[in-house]
């Protein structure tokens, strides 16, 4: 029994070494600075406190006791019967569970690659910037010739990627580590069953993970070969790009040594910086004693001697290094039965996960838009695995309309949807996905204004109206249960939500280049189940075809209801809706690729309803103006027009109304509508077939006051 055995050993049965500050639910959970990183919000890593929860179960400790026992003695042998010429090169099955609710920790595939080259050239020790390390402890460099390699079978031998994607709320509620484990067990998209952790090395990438940037658990048999035998990590802190960065890229790295058994350097008692950490050991003979920093602190030697502050077990942001100590632990750890490390790398198990045999399984692609203005070039990046050597790509209006790069880029000009395939072969086999109407093209000039839409004859999907739905589940949809006039509305099934759930209602390009003004309205019609509830609606628009996009309005849940509290399904009645108006769309976007969207982010609320959507030039009398107290939005459309245009208006209260049409002269050639009618928008059409090409005057009477509106006949 070493030193470090019998401290780390007490202090787990005393107790008194670690205060676990962490509450229940993540909305009162405390976190400990001491244990945070330098400028940085969250634990760096809480693998001693999960330790300590685990041995507070009696049975739990008696199987840790006797396994560390046993791990000492393992370590002695290992290093009698060591190398002199070190260790050659063993390979762990790793696969990458990417728990998400569809926010910025769904990360990409090639961030996750970034991670894994990262964890592959630190346990190589192939990272250039040990040519950096601090002199004194230079000769001590360890190199673990430890392979992580991307499983492509899961346990049933089904061919996937090596990762795993769970869309689910618990990605954010990461107190309960194994509740998230669970929710991956019956939620991924691959296997719904156990991923033993004695085959694979599996990796838990969430939003949150109870206030830490990662953890996980020393080899035990306590755990043995269940799933939970992995590492949880915050999507910003995997690799070098995309959520994280540089400064955050070696967390795997770190954490991967805790899962092989190292401890931190002060030791597994406490936290950094600690002054009774002098007086602790980590078990390993070439790894000075120290107090732990949370900063590149080279000079640091509070325990005496020059502390390894650029050790991957410190918690520096300059860490760069294992000593040779430290290696052999983790190679015994590797080689011994505790907690199923010896199976990963056996060659069986390198079979049956597929590392062995890194065949072509499936041809896969991503894009980096899939809707596009005429003019515009797609990024296409291939995501076949694995070992495609190559590639065969049809793009379907697309320049090139073919390709046989692995990434090509293709530039669409002409308005239109789109089909994408590509044929991957690895030399001996192929596979072909074909991906239908996959590349939306819009008009660079989009249509003019007036925009009205009242539902009233709208078909989903179309080419003026999109809906983005990135959940899969409850989307926007025409419903013909309620509607503030007419008989149709926009609805959106938000009480079988989950919370997070963004569902938007997009418009095609608008062109607004003529513009001197902008007013864009809705009415809509929502309730909350409940008070705490936390749903809102924001409007955003665009003025370069959907790349980037900017809030003009947000309805926060505070006061997004316009009605009561309600537990049923909730339909709206006439008074149950407002209007929203937005007016700050300035003239930076008034261009003639202009688009605007609805976005409504749930958040246990009950339905939502959208009608009567108008964005018109409040100036231009061609197109809309409020003229008198009994009639607003007085509109004509399109403008100038061929074969139908559209009279549209909103009555105040009910009254008589006579819609008519005049010609240069005066006289009137059409009435298009005579007779009393209710409050509310209301929409007539103009046959223009029955007019010669010129210009005429829309007439609309309202109690003895006349507007008129200019209408160009082509």
């Amino acid at each position: 029994m070493n030193n470090f055995y019998k401290i780390t050993l007490g202090l787990f049965l005393s107790g008194s070494a670690i205060v676990s500050t962490a509450q229940s639910t993540d909305s009162n959970r405390q976190l400990d600075p001491s244990n945070m990183r330098e400028g940085e919000s969250v634990e760096y890593c809480t693998q001693h406190k999960k330790m300590l929860e685990m041995l507070k179960n009696p049975a739990a400790m008696k199987i840790y006791q006797a396994e560390q026992v046993q791990f000492e003695q393992e370590l002695a042998a290992f290093k009698s019967n060591k190398q002199q010429t070190g260790y050659s090169v063993d390979t762990i099955p790793v696969v990458f569970h990417v728990l998400h609710n569809e926010g910025v920790e769904k990360i990409s595939r090639a961030q996750i690659l970034d991670a894994l080259a990262i964890m592959n050239r630190d346990y190589a020790k192939l990272n250039a910037d040990t040519a950096n390390v601090v002199s004194s402890f230079q000769s001590i460099i360890g190199k673990p010739n430890i392979h992580f390699a991307l499983a492509t079978k899961a346990p049933n031998g089904q061919c996937f990627s090596g990762i795993t994607w769970t869309r689910s709320a618990l990605s954010y509620q990461g107190d309960d580590g194994n509740a998230q484990v669970q929710a991956i067990i019956s939620g991924n998209d691959v296997y719904n069953q156990q991923w033993p952790g004695d085959e694979y090395l599996n990796i838990f990438i969430c939003g949150d993970i109870g206030g830490a940037a990662g953890y996980t658990y020393n080899p035990s048999g306590w755990i043995g070969g269940s799933m939970y035998n992995g590492i949880w990590v915050l999507h910003n802190y995997v690799g070098s790009i995309g959520t994280s960065s540089t400064y955050t890229s070696r967390t795997l790295t770190h954490e991967a040594g805790h899962w092989l058994n190292l401890s931190h350097t002060w030791g597994g008692n406490n936290n950094p910086g600690n002054a009774s950490s002098c007086g602790s050991d980590d078990g390993v003979s070439d790894t000075p004693n120290t107090i732990g920093v949370t900063a590149c602190i080279l000079g640091e030697s509070t325990c005496g001697p020059l502390a390894n502050v650029e050790n991957y077990m410190d918690y520096s942001y300059c860490s760069k290094m294992f000593t040779e100590g430290q290696v052999d632990r983790m190679r015994t750890a590797l080689a011994s039965s505790t907690g199923g490390r010896n199976n990963l790398t056996t060659n069986s198990n390198l079979i049956s996960t597929g590392v062995r045999d890194y065949s072509l399984c499936k041809a896969e692609f991503e894009s980096d838009n899939i809707v596009i203005c005429e003019g515009q070039t797609v990024q296409f990046t291939d995501g076949s695995y694995h070992s495609a050597n190559g590639w065969t790509w049809t793009f379907n209006g697309g320049s090139p309309a073919s390709s046989t790069d692995q990434n090509p880029s293709v530039t669409y000009s002409t308005a239109g949807t789109y089909s994408v395939i590509l044929t991957a072969t690895d030399g001996s086999s192929s596979d072909t996905e074909t991906k239908t109407n996959y590349i939306t093209v819009l008009p660079a000039t989009g249509r003019s204004l007036d925009v009205i839409e009242g539902f009233e004859s709208l078909t989903l999907p179309n080419s003026e109206w999109f809906v983005e739905n990135p959940d899969g589940s409850n989307a926007w949809a025409i419903t013909t249960s309620a509607a503030a006039t007419g008989s149709r509305s926009l609805k959106l099934n938000n009480s079988a939500n989950d919370d997070g759930d963004v569902d938007e209602f997009v418009s095609s390009t608008i062109d607004l280049s003529n513009a001197t003004d902008m007013e864009l309205s809705f009415k809509y019609a929502f309730a909350k189940k409940a008070s705490d509830n936390t749903d809102y609606l924001r409007v955003y628009v665009s003025s370069n075809c959907g790349e980037t996009w900017s809030v003009r309005k947000n309805i926060s849940s505070s006061t997004i209801a316009t009605a009561s509290n309600t537990s049923g399904n909730f339909v709206p009645g006439a008074g149950d809706w407002e209007t929203v108006t937005v007016t700050n769309i300035t003239a930076s976007y008034w261009t003639s690729n202009f688009r605007f969207k609805i976005s409504f982010v749930s958040g246990g609320g009950n339905n939502v309803y959208i009608d009567d959507i108008n964005l018109f030039d409040p100036n231009n009398n061609s197109l809309g103006v409020r003229e008198n107290d009994d009639v607003s939005l007085f509109r004509v459309f399109p403008n100038p027009a061929r074969d139908i245009a559209k009279v549209s208006f909103d009555l105040v209260e009910s009254n008589f109304v006579k819609v008519s049409i005049n010609d240069m002269l005066g006289q009137e050639v059409q009435i298009i509508q005579q007779s009393e009618l209710s409050s509310g928008t209301h929409q007539f059409e103009i046959n223009t077939n029955l007019l010669s090409q010129g210009i005429y005057f829309v007439n609309l009477a309202v109690d003895g006051k006349i507007i008129t509106q200019k209408l160009i006949v082509e």
